[in-house]
């Protein structure tokens, strides 16, 4: 389909589901990059569970690192952050970590070679609180690695942990809303 989009488009490649899971063919994977190469005026973005498996094929199989297509990871808690050093060998001109839903702290972290977080709280009717001091750890690594900080939501929770309507809690964190983001050789935004 991104083939026939002549206006260039920001597509989030397999929001409901995981491009790098098992299930998932090397040749499937390959096929969706070519669609990407052959379509540059589009910007794709690509977030996994599994950089592993991501930086294995994005080195050995695909081996073509393309501007349009930024490459991440999910980290919801310390116990993923082991993911991160994963991704960080991905060949990208863009890494990026979702930091969401955020349902624990993740402590330091190293976000060297990480371009951009994204932070968010979790939604829906059985969603977990974020805490506003989880939030400060990222925020500040960002700024000792220069990683470009996006705060997405508060989620269900609002910034005190007692409102439960996402509308209500809105985008803004220490008073400003936070839509910081990383740029790409030949990609409009």
């Amino acid at each position: 389909m991104p083939r026939g989009w002549k206006k260039p488009k920001k597509i989030f490649v397999n929001s409901m589901s995981d491009l790098f899971h098992e299930g998932v063919s090397d040749g499937f994977i390959a096929k969706v990059w070519q669609v990407m190469k052959d379509t540059p005026r589009h910007h794709y973005q690509i977030l996994t569970k599994r950089p592993e498996r991501m930086a294995e094929i994005v080195q050995n199989v695909i081996k073509d690192v393309l501007p349009n297509v930024w490459l991440g990871t999910s980290v919801e808690n310390a116990e993923a952050t082991p993911r991160i050093d994963a991704l960080r060998v991905v060949p990208a001109h863009i890494r990026f970590i979702s930091f969401e839903p955020l349902i624990g702290p993740v402590g330091p972290v190293n976000l060297a070679g990480v371009h951009w977080a994204i932070v968010g709280g979790e939604s829906g009717r059985a969603a977990r609180p974020i805490r506003e001091e989880w939030i400060d750890e990222i925020y500040d690594q960002c700024s000792v690695y220069d990683t470009k900080f996006f705060f997405k939501q508060w989620g269900t929770w609002g910034k005190d942990n007692k409102r439960r309507s996402k509308k209500a809690n809105g985008r803004e964190y220490r008073g400003k809303v936070w839509d910081n983001m990383p740029t790409s050789p030949n990609t409009e935004f």
